[in-house]
């Protein structure tokens, strides 16, 4: 039954658009864990540059002016060579990419739960719709948000380029987007992109299917209830899960998105997502696909909270 006009507007706002509210407060959200967790972000992604076989083909030599460090000792050079805020370089590109992505997800989700597959009769809404839609969601949100991604991985190896004597690429965010728009058109701005929905699809799948497992075994097979204890211990696992899945597409994705380009915007090391991992499996070993795995999972397990009572509601 409809709610009289005079009554709706006497109800919250979150009531009253609820998948709005719900994109707003998950961006808000999103950013405030994006500014504290950036800088696991930023070694993570320089870890996953770390010894890129393929610039051998180009002559460049920072394939070997770069030491294998692990997590913490990039972190600290990072902030010897470049300085304590470097950390947060490329932060701006970041949080617009998680307003974007976690508000779309989110949003897409809602609609994916409660108007394309609807729960069942007892109001049970079954795992493997939640694994479906929670895929499709985050392919979505990733899809949309991919300039953002893009940019913001370009601007995180741009201290690393200064160290290099490498000339600078962009002078902040929105030059970043124009030059890259002037450089490779629309398309370029979607560079890596196949290999970012495939994380995506990836990290949510493993994600929701083990959250909601190990939920289950523990509310049913232990002296556990369903509270913030055994949210937490089934995000420490879930987070571990999607990371193993996720690392190497996300190696494969800032590769493709950091390769130098040419004049019309092409890559000039790798063809293709597939080329990108044969290049770096033979010429780095297979233990290279999950660089920057550490900081990558520590990363995930900060945002269960958001997660777990938007996504995370079907038990």
């Amino acid at each position: 039954m409809s709610v009289p006009e005079d009554e709706e507007r006497l109800l919250p706002l979150a009531q009253r658009w609820p998948r709005a509210s719900k994109f707003l407060l998950s961006g808000c959200a999103a950013t405030v864990a994006e500014l504290a967790t950036f800088p696991l972000d930023l070694t993570k992604t320089r870890l996953q540059m770390q010894g890129e076989a393929a610039l051998a083909r180009l002559g460049d030599s920072a394939r070997d002016s770069a030491p294998y460090r692990g997590m913490v000792r990039t972190a600290l050079g990072i902030v010897q060579e470049e300085g304590f805020r470097k950390l947060w370089q490329g932060v701006t590109p970041a949080i617009y990419r998680h307003i974007v992505y976690s508000g779309g997800r989110m949003v897409t989700y809602e609609h994916l739960r409660e108007v394309v597959f609807g729960k069942t009769e007892d109001k049970h809404y079954p795992l493997w719709k939640s694994v479906i839609g929670g895929m499709m969601a985050g392919v979505v949100g990733q899809f949309l948000a991919n300039p953002t991604d893009l940019v913001k991985v370009q601007m995180q190896m741009e201290g690393k380029r200064k160290l290099e004597g490498k000339p600078l690429r962009f002078r902040g965010v929105h030059h970043a987007f124009a030059k890259i728009l002037a450089e490779g058109g629309i398309r370029g701005l979607w560079a890596g992109w196949v290999p970012n929905i495939q994380r995506a699809a990836l990290v949510n799948m493993g994600d929701l299917t083990t959250y909601d497992t190990v939920k289950h075994y523990l509310v049913l097979n232990t002296p556990l209830e369903d509270n913030i204890m055994t949210h937490g211990l089934s995000s420490l696992c879930s987070g571990l899960v999607a990371s193993i899945l996720g690392t190497p597409a996300d190696v494969i994705k800032s590769r493709i998105m950091n390769q130098p380009r040419d004049k019309q915007g092409r890559g000039l090391l790798y063809k293709s997502s597939t080329d990108c991992l044969i290049q770096a499996v033979q010429g780095e070993g297979f233990m290279s696909l999950y660089k920057g795995f550490l900081p990558s999972w520590l990363r995930m397990q900060s945002g269960w909270i958001t997660q777990n009572e938007t996504q995370h509601s079907v038990f």
